[in-house]
């Protein structure tokens, strides 16, 4: 559900948190990034901030739906036990469930049932085959058979869709100049996006520079560079735009997260859904 900036964290008690991701199988490259699993090890609440995608993960009694949306979103995790999801990339989700996304974004946290309950009627035993497969390891690969088994029916990715999520993604986009760079009309692609991704055009491109900036928080942290550097190189006017735009999609200061970062002891407190 997650990408932790640190994979592995010690918490009270020794107690350790952990996370993996896998790649994706090729035949659902084009709608996921990969599967993950993870461990809390401690009881807390998670902070996950916004990135674009929507994950659909499986903790051992529901499969939901999730995405930060574009603020910081704060769930609740157990000591114990392990969560995995596969992670689909931003512009996918629409077209692959079968419902808007923008329907049920404001939510942001949903039971997968919910949302599918007219477009997968046959489908509805993916709860039963995750029990079955105990280990996460075969519930990762029901998360891809799902995904598989949605794009053989043909609820494939909207090229367009794709392209205007590409454009926006790139460093140097112009929101303005995105429609004609794909070859569509302003309304329809940010229609088109929105129920895509559930983001205006705007906003999505907002979450992609700010996820460029948590890219080089490491070096920031271990001094390899200054905050106004990365401000430039992530594509924000200075610091203090930097600044505005950190407290708006992670809640936190620009010094509480990189401090954050440093504390082994809170690193998976700042855990990023995709």
């Amino acid at each position: 559900m997650g990408v932790p900036l640190r994979a592995r964290s010690v918490g009270p008690g020794g107690r350790r948190s952990s996370y993996r991701e896998w790649q994706p199988a090729p035949e659902i490259a084009a709608a996921a990034c990969g599967t993950w699993e993870g461990t809390p090890g401690w009881s807390r609440m998670l902070r996950v901030v916004p990135d674009g995608c929507i994950d659909i993960t499986w903790d051992g009694a529901r499969v939901r739906a999730v995405s930060a949306g574009s603020a910081p979103l704060w769930l609740p995790v157990a000591a114990s036990g392990t969560t995995v999801g596969i992670r689909l990339r931003s512009g996918v989700a629409g077209r692959l469930l079968g419902v808007d996304v923008d329907s049920w974004m404001h939510r942001r946290v949903v039971d997968l049932r919910e949302i599918l309950r007219w477009t997968l009627p046959g489908e509805f035993r993916l709860r039963d085959e995750l029990r079955t497969a105990r280990a996460p390891a075969a519930q990762r690969l029901v998360l891809e058979q799902l995904i598989a088994g949605r794009l053989r029916r043909g609820f494939c990715p909207e090229p367009v869709v794709l392209r205007a999520v590409a454009a926006l993604a790139a460093p140097d986009a112009r929101v303005d100049d995105v429609a004609e760079q794909v070859g569509t009309s302003d309304r329809t692609m940010r229609r088109q996006v929105r129920a895509a991704t559930g983001f205006g055009p705007k906003e999505l491109h907002r979450v992609f520079r700010f996820q460029r900036f948590l890219q080089v928080l490491p070096d920031i942290a271990a001094g390899r560079t200054t905050i106004a550097a990365a401000a430039f190189t992530s594509g924000y006017t200075d610091q203090s735009h930097l600044g505005r735009e950190c407290r708006r999609l992670s809640g936190s200061s620009l010094a509480r997260l990189t401090a954050t970062w440093r504390r082994h002891s809170d690193v998976a407190e700042i855990d990023q859904i995709r």
